[in-house]
């Protein structure tokens, strides 16, 4: 019995139940999309896991506090010792400089240029100042070793939570792109034969085409931010470049603020790394300034991860440029070696 052919509104209100369950199906994918991508900003409640993105234990007892009377004079207004000044490069000077050994070295420096003296208390007083100069070298290792890795430290930290919100934003995409698939095979499924009736064949592929490009448009934007605090902060320092610091040592901030005015063109190492961070892109001044200050050198806040993983590549060449420091303390004591 032809039911439509004799009751033709049986066969506009089939039409019209299949056009409305449907569009509902295709709201119901939406929202359920939509609420997936709100979920991404939800907030982690784990205590252990919270307390990791607020609290860094990273520094476990340097804070450092000093005024600038601590800080060596720079190396350029000193009037360096003649016979020193031949033995030892410029580099090598500023480095004992900053470890404050200048004094030790002179002296030490004029009784090898003096070896005449085969009494035993002046070659006492020669081994006595070498091992005093050696120890406050091997006293600077370390402390550049101590300062190196806390900055390997935080790097590791942030680096940590940026894989985290990756593999979430990973999941959330596999989901979505599932989703967009079986839609679209449905669809196409639906619309190439399986209904006859062509509004209804249209209206679905109206509807499946919405439903893929709003899961589009939610993988276009699924990037999950979450809290993330260091009140700890040594990119502010670097950044700023204060008088003093609070997550540098003296010799250390000396060593990265240290610029000889009469070399042309001569930068700091810490201006070296605001202008690698500018020129690869990690800071854009055209940003917003507070919003950078606030972020990056302030107390914390909101961090994607891609901003994670910026913040954890700042980190790593501050670190390595102190690490560098190393190389320059092992330079210094060669060239004592051949005084």
């Amino acid at each position: 019995m032809n039911l439509k052919g004799n009751h033709p509104q049986i066969g506009l209100l089939s039409y019209r139940t299949i056009h409305f369950s449907l569009w509902n199906k295709t709201i119901r994918t939406i929202l359920l999309s939509s609420t997936l991508l709100l979920d991404s900003c939800a907030s982690y409640n784990n205590s252990s896991f919270s307390s990791q993105l607020r609290h860094s234990n990273c520094n476990q007892q340097n804070i450092y506090s000093y005024g600038e009377n601590d800080l060596p004079t720079p190396l350029y207004q000193l009037q360096i010792d003649s016979v020193l000044n031949s033995k030892i490069s410029r580099k090598g000077l500023n480095i004992a400089n900053a470890i404050g050994i200048i004094n030790q070295l002179t002296k030490y420096a004029n009784t090898k240029e003096n070896n005449n003296s085969t009494s035993v208390e002046k070659k006492l007083d020669r081994v006595s100042l070498k091992l005093d100069i050696f120890q406050k070298i091997n006293n600077a290792s370390l402390i550049v070793s101590a300062v190196s890795s806390e900055m390997d430290c935080e790097e590791e930290r942030t680096s940590q939570i940026a894989n985290f919100l990756e593999g979430k934003q990973s999941d959330l995409e596999s989901k979505l792109t599932i989703g967009a698939i079986v839609i679209g095979a449905s669809g196409a499924i639906a619309t190439g034969g399986t209904i006859s009736n062509e509004r209804v064949s249209n209206s679905i592929g109206i509807g499946t085409g919405i439903a893929e490009a709003s899961l589009g448009l939610l993988m276009l934007f699924n990037k999950r931010k979450i809290d993330f605090y260091h009140e700890r902060n040594a990119l502010k320092d670097v950044w700023l470049g204060s008088n003093t610091s609070a997550n540098f040592p003296p010799f250390i901030w000396y060593y990265l603020n240290y610029a000889d005015p009469n070399v042309p063109e001569g930068k700091s190492v810490r201006l070296q790394i605001i202008e690698k961070w500018k020129n690869f892109g990690q800071i854009d001044e055209d940003d917003d300034k507070q919003q950078l200050d606030n972020l990056y050198f302030g107390k914390g806040g909101k961090y994607n991860a891609d901003q994670l993983n910026n913040r954890a590549d700042m980190y790593d060449q501050v670190e390595s440029h102190i690490n560098l420091l190393k190389q320059e303390l092992m330079a210094l004591s060669l060239e004592i070696e051949k005084l």
